[in-house]
């Protein structure tokens, strides 16, 4: 079985549809033995076309700066962290249709279309063969649609109206128009409604099950504001997912002074037959060819602080701490990439009996070390008031969820930036949190308690009342336990179209890039874009229309034949057209 997924990967490396890093976001690709034409001739290439679109889904949550922290960045989870001006914190002057520092928003537009193009030569090809098994190439289809599904779910949280494109590509097409974001989610909705009957119900490692396509029929329900359909979907991902209640796994043994929440964040536990929660979890080990796994998670550089680096003082305004040791390979070289708000670090944690908070699963800034032999102060707490400046602590200096992020590598001589290792796509924690959030909006407020209960009941955190019940403690509870896995300005932008859909709170689609949720959100709990903190040269600003992500210039600019409009707020959008509400067959 091994081998066979090994073959699969080394198989998808070398199609180049899959790799394309080019700004021509739909270019075709030239022939090759493994284009679309050569490839898709049986049940075989169909397969490992679908091998393909699972690595794009895997790559997502792996790298430094990959989407899931590019992202949290714009949230109230935290803010860029790098001293360099590249870092993304004054969104006014960063985030534009040509330039986005380093944190690939603009990419982001491209990087979502890649693999939807993969997946549209599965199905614009879908029937040019003879399948010996209806149920193949439904089972082929229903993954394709999940595919899609995924990629302009994200699509259409990041960027709102956007052209939806679900044929192959042949040649080069100039012609685009932008389709509303309302009608995307219908045509999801229908394919996802297919998909769920046809996927299979076993659970493997990387590959999308039946469970998982209704996870994510789920959230699009959400979004569409199928509030009944979404509570019934995610019942019965519940049903067969529960939650994880202890202990499991081999770190019991290794790690006996750990609770639960260790072992369910361990990579080698993501994909264990024993954990029940996990709905999809993605494949990387550090044993598998080097042309096939990836370069590692990198959770330890994108969440941990700088604590290593040369700007850390001692006593004697000496060097206190080294980037080489046992302290070093533990905590790894942390570049603070999403440097966590108060909001996360402690707003949110005022029970003191959260397992997910205790028993040595966080590194607190306290606990933090001088490990420089040649210090003074070797072995002794960092002391913030030896830095240069207290400002220093922005990216140097400050606590993390050691046990989402710690991944050490295979071998020492690695940099300890987060090594291969398994990864939670969905598991079924968040399932309650969006079932929760579909009673919340039908106004049945004691079973939305119930199932936030569920989870805090399980971190033995205090329970709630339905009076308690609002959707800003929907999205902190998300915040405890889905920091680093969720894709968490997509979710804040979906809540925001809700919002403002139902006219909640005066919010409204007519005035949405004006006034939003997400914006005031932000504004309420992110400490450093309300106070305009400065690190660098730049200083932490947003503004409303931030709420959705520019769309590049170039894909505007080149589509010379058609047009894709731009959001409200950026150059360009005043040549904006409506959007289309009808997609062609």
């Amino acid at each position: 079985m091994k081998s066979r997924f090994i073959y699969y990967f080394i198989v998808l490396l070398a199609c180049p549809i899959c790799l394309s890093c080019s700004k021509d976001w739909l270019k075709p690709e030239p022939l090759s033995f493994y284009a679309p034409e050569n490839l898709l001739v049986d049940k075989a290439g169909f397969e490992a076309m679908l091998v393909t679109a699972r690595k794009n889904l895997r790559n997502s949550f792996y790298g430094e700066l990959n989407t899931v922290v590019s992202e949290g960045v714009f949230t109230e989870l935290g803010v860029a962290g790098p001293l360099n001006d590249n870092g993304i914190r004054n969104m006014d002057l960063q985030m534009t249709p040509n330039a986005d520092g380093n944190y690939y928003v603009l990419e982001n537009f491209e990087w979502n279309y890649t693999p939807i193009r993969v997946i549209n030569a599965v199905v614009s090809r879908i029937d040019d063969i003879t399948w010996d098994d209806e149920r193949d190439r439904n089972e082929v289809l229903a993954e394709a649609y999940f595919h899609r599904a995924y990629w302009y779910y994200l699509l259409v949280n990041q960027f709102g109206d956007v052209p939806y494109i679900d044929k192959e590509a042949r040649e080069a097409k100039l012609d685009f128009y932008t389709h509303s974001r309302w009608t995307i989610l219908d045509r999801l909705q229908q394919e996802m409604e297919f998909s769920i009957q046809w996927l299979s119900e076993q659970t493997k490692p990387g590959v999308p099950s039946r469970s998982a396509g209704k996870h994510l029929l789920t959230k699009i329900y959400l979004a569409n504001r199928a509030f009944e359909k979404a509570a019934e979907m995610a019942s019965e991902v519940i049903l067969r997912h529960p939650l994880m209640q202890g202990r499991f796994g081999s770190e019991m043994e290794v790690a006996p002074d750990r609770n639960m929440f260790w072992d369910l964040h361990r990579p080698f536990n993501v994909n264990n037959v024993a954990n029940t929660e996990t709905i999809l979890g993605v494949l990387d080990r550090s044993d598998l060819p080097e042309d096939v796994r990836t370069n590692g998670l990198q959770t330890m550089r994108n969440y941990h602080p700088a604590w290593w680096n040369a700007r850390v003082l001692d006593s004697r305004a000496s060097r206190g701490t080294l980037d080489r040791g046992a302290t070093y390979d533990s905590l790894g070289r942390g570049n603070a990439n999403l440097r966590p708000s108060n909001y996360y670090l402690y707003d949110i944690w005022k029970d003191g009996n959260d397992l997910r908070r205790k028993d040595g699963n966080w590194v607190f800034q306290e606990d933090l070390r001088y490990n420089n032999p040649a210090s003074v102060d070797f072995g002794k707490p960092i002391d913030p008031k030896n830095f240069t400046a207290l400002i220093d602590t922005f990216q140097y200096y400050h606590s993390f969820p050691f046990y989402k992020t710690f991944v050490p590598q295979a071998t020492t001589s690695q940099v300890p930036n987060g090594g291969q290792g398994d990864y939670y796509v969905f598991r079924s924690a968040e399932t309650y949190l969006l079932r929760a959030e579909a009673y919340y909006w039908l106004g049945l407020l004691d079973r939305a308690a119930a199932d936030i209960n569920a989870v805090r009941s399980r971190a033995h955190a205090d329970l709630i009342s339905a009076g308690q019940v609002a959707i800003d403690y929907i999205l902190d509870e998300r915040a405890r336990e889905l920091f680093a896995e969720e894709h968490r300005k997509s979710e804040l932008v979906r809540i925001s179209y809700i919002m403002a859909a139902e006219g909640r709170e005066g919010y409204s689609l007519e005035r949405f890039s004006e006034r939003n949720y997400w914006y005031d959100r932000v504004m309420a709990t992110n400490n450093f874009y309300r106070e305009h903190v400065r690190w660098g040269s730049s200083e932490c600003r947003i503004s409303p229309y931030h709420v959705l992500f520019p769309v590049p210039a170039e894909a505007i600019n080149t589509n010379t034949i058609g047009v894709i409009n731009q959001n409200i707020g950026y150059p360009g959008a005043d040549r904006n057209l409506p959007p289309l509400t009808e997609i062609e067959d």
